[in-house]
């Protein structure tokens, strides 16, 4: 049309428009219309609906049940008229349904943030079990403390075994301390640990009712932060965090497989690999990270120390009770006040400003960690205590200790079985635990005759006795003569 109106006759024109029929021109030309201007859509069918008959049931089901898959709807309606339909038409009545979805469905739309450079910071508690890391070959069940601004995306992060607040401390000053720097807000999830009274006052409350642990107002205050949480069941609102998340184990995940090994040597190392991978990622986001610190404050106070303390008194059973959790100490300390100083992986027990022991910090409530070289001594001279022994179960260091002590059992008496396997304990306390595991697992594998005196002999055979050596009187005429001979 251009081209016609510069006075070009139609075949000039349709060649210059590569169409090579006179009558479409003449067509465009009559109608005053571009091509892409005179198509219609299509409102009909080309092949008869095969679901009208039943479309208004399916659509009452969908009403009813907007989640119903395609496929189970179309295996009701099979059932419900036999032979009415095959099953090639599933393919069809699926695209169906999914119109049908679309155009009556509602779905949750993802609403943009506009983020304010230095104002947030949010921290969240991720599982990483399914990176199947393990240390020194050992499955390593952990969780993530991470911790994001969601405006340069910036993130740092600490390994700890769950998501109390002793674990927030550790994970929210580690990235403080890291990044030099305080924003205005610490933004959570509805952890308990951080934003609830755990007082069994306040757990019939609702959250709003209950508000913020004192503890955790008390580290916000200390860093000159406000606490902010997102509200219950709407974890969008945390939406920068929890994408962090995911983005961050997909990277993980790729390190470990160029790595060629998923195993650690110890937890320093595995953190250490983690925070080489949070310092590549963070360099790709200086620059807008810089327009943050511009509007931070700096990070001018110490941090808390990284554990909580706790005065306590041993009980005359010999344990402590530490959140919940009952631990043993050595039994000297019966009765005594001792002091216990709680971090994350770990509890260590002070007595006389000195650490006696320190133990595996167990996690959730009502457990128990007794350590059998605290009590076996008590056993052995009360062996009776032993059957009935609340803590019984932890005595069984290993499974083969287990098998050990029922393989008495069934040979001998009640008394003469515990005494047997008690002796056994006090093996394995006083020798190498290993050796002696390994003795029983022959012992049993065997199927000799056998008991605590056998057990012994093979972990600790006898010695031959050294023959004694007759001395006789000194002389001391021998020496001088050694002695005059030096020259």
């Amino acid at each position: 049309m251009r081209e016609r109106r510069k006075g070009r006759t139609q075949e000039q024109a349709a060649a210059k428009a590569n169409i090579g029929s006179r009558r479409t021109v003449r067509k465009y030309e009559v109608q005053g219309q571009l091509p892409s201007e005179m198509t219609k859509v299509r409102d009909y069918r080309t092949r008869p609906d095969a679901f009208e008959e039943d479309w208004q049931e399916v659509k009452g089901r969908l009403d009813e049940a907007p989640t119903l898959e395609g496929k189970a709807l179309f295996e009701w309606l099979c059932e419900r008229h036999p032979g009415r339909y095959q099953e090639g038409q599933l393919r069809t009545f699926q695209r169906r349904v999914s119109s049908w979805r679309v155009l009556n469905g509602s779905e949750l739309l993802t609403l943009e943030q506009v983020r304010t450079p230095g104002e947030a910071m949010q921290t969240d508690g991720t599982s990483m079990n399914r990176l199947a890391v393990t240390i020194n070959g050992e499955t390593f069940p952990h969780l993530l403390i991470h911790s994001v601004l969601p405006y340069s995306n910036w993130q740092w992060g600490r390994v700890v075994q769950s998501e109390s607040l002793l674990a927030i401390r550790l994970g929210l000053q580690s990235a403080l301390l890291r990044l030099g720097h305080v924003p205005e807000v610490h933004q959570t999830d509805n952890t308990t640990a951080a934003t609830h009274k755990l007082s069994a006052s306040e757990r019939d409350k609702s959250l709003k009712e209950r508000g913020y642990n004192e503890e955790y107002l008390a580290l916000m205050a200390h860093f000159g932060m406000q606490s902010r949480t997102i509200h219950v069941g709407n974890p969008n609102e945390n939406g920068d965090i929890e994408a962090a998340n995911g983005a961050l184990k997909r990277a993980l995940e790729q390190h470990l497989l160029l790595r060629g090994s998923r195993n650690f040597s110890d937890l320093a190392t595995y953190e250490g690999f983690l925070w080489d991978l949070f310092e590549k990622r963070n360099a790709l986001r200086s620059a807008r990270l810089a327009e943050e610190t511009a509007v931070m404050k700096p990070l001018s106070v110490s941090l808390w120390p990284e554990r909580r303390e706790l005065r306590t008194r041993v009980s005359s059973g010999g344990t402590i009770r530490v959140q919940n959790n009952t631990y043993s100490v050595p039994s000297g300390l019966k009765g005594r006040p001792v002091l216990v100083r709680i971090y994350e992986w770990r509890i260590e027990v002070w007595f006389a400003n000195r650490c006696v022991e320190t133990i595996p910090r167990l996690i959730g409530i009502y457990g128990q960690r007794i350590n059998y070289r605290h009590v076996i001594d008590t056993l052995l001279r009360k062996p009776g205590g032993f059957r009935n022994y609340r803590f019984r179960d932890d005595l069984f260091p290993t499974a083969v200790f287990r098998q050990a002590w029922e393989a008495l059992n069934q040979r001998f008496s009640p008394r003469r079985a515990d005494l047997a396997y008690l002796r056994i304990l006090k093996l394995a306390a006083r020798e190498m635990e290993t050796d002696v595991a390994a003795t029983l697992g022959e012992l049993l594998n065997d199927k000799t005759v056998w008991d605590d005196q056998t057990v012994q002999e093979r972990v600790r055979p006898q010695i031959t006795t050294v023959p004694s050596l007759a001395t006789g009187p000194v002389n001391l005429a021998e020496y001088d003569r050694l002695l005059g001979g030096v020259r």
